[in-house]
């Protein structure tokens, strides 16, 4: 009796726990990013974005700036002026200054390096997570996140956006956020700024995509000119032929 008490005690909190993250789930999918990465301009200034918000505490220690410069239609002069704050030069990738230990005493947590995460997480998560924050008095930073809980990152945009509260239902699952306070950006603003944020780690994570993307549309424009001038040279010699 006692060891069947155990087994239901078990399939309850597991069908508790998958229904929460279900809910979870249904919150974090409304959000989704729109993106592209041959829109430059956009690329622009997500990695304008990046470098002010981000970059003093994330890496992106596969990018190298001469490239982006290069890739974005930016002059290296202007590049460096407006986008390089260390004392770095174009031609290194994007690596920080601050140590590890630093960053494990003033955040609990070792901040990682970006390179990658648009292909690990997925566009859609880092969007969701650059705007899901809301404020929680019991988390060490005063903030968590519906996307990541639990997350020791602070919210850095939080001027930006204002400030949001988790709604719960009646049996404290998360359903949607309501804001609390205003902040310099209206909500179109500040997803247009995190769509950008997340459009410039999508480029980041591949790079040589921007490349093939162009490279494709060229391949494909010779051969749908090619067959327009296949089919006519084959209507000319075949045209006397009966």
């Amino acid at each position: 009796m006692i060891k069947k008490n155990i087994v239901i005690l078990i399939l309850l909190a597991i069908n508790f726990s998958a229904y929460s993250a279900s809910q979870k789930s249904e919150l974090v999918e409304k959000y989704k990013a729109v993106n592209s990465i041959n829109n430059k301009a956009s690329l622009q200034r997500g990695a304008k974005y990046f470098v002010n918000y981000c970059s003093g505490c994330h890496s992106l220690k596969y990018m190298r700036m001469s490239t982006m410069a290069k890739d974005f239609d930016i002059e290296e002069e202007i590049f460096s002026k407006n986008l390089i704050f260390a004392n770095k030069k174009i031609g290194e990738t994007m690596t920080i200054p601050m140590k590890d230990s630093d960053a494990e005493k003033w955040f609990g947590a070792i901040p990682p390096d970006l390179s990658l995460i648009a292909r690990s997480k997925g566009a859609d998560f880092i969007y969701a997570y650059l705007n899901t924050y809301y404020e929680d008095d019991n988390s060490r930073t005063g903030y968590n996140n519906v996307a990541y809980p639990n997350t020791s990152m602070p919210h850095i945009l939080a001027g930006l956006q204002g400030g949001q509260k988790l709604v719960l239902d009646s049996n404290n699952n998360p359903v949607g956020l309501d804001k609390i306070s205003e902040g310099l950006y209206s909500e179109i603003e500040y997803r247009n700024l995190t769509n950008d944020i997340t459009n410039f780690l999508l480029y980041v994570s591949e790079p040589s995509k921007l490349k093939r993307n162009t490279m494709g549309f060229l391949v494909l424009l010779f051969i749908f000119i090619f067959t327009i001038l296949a089919y006519y040279t084959k209507k000319e010699f075949w045209k006397d032929v009966h």
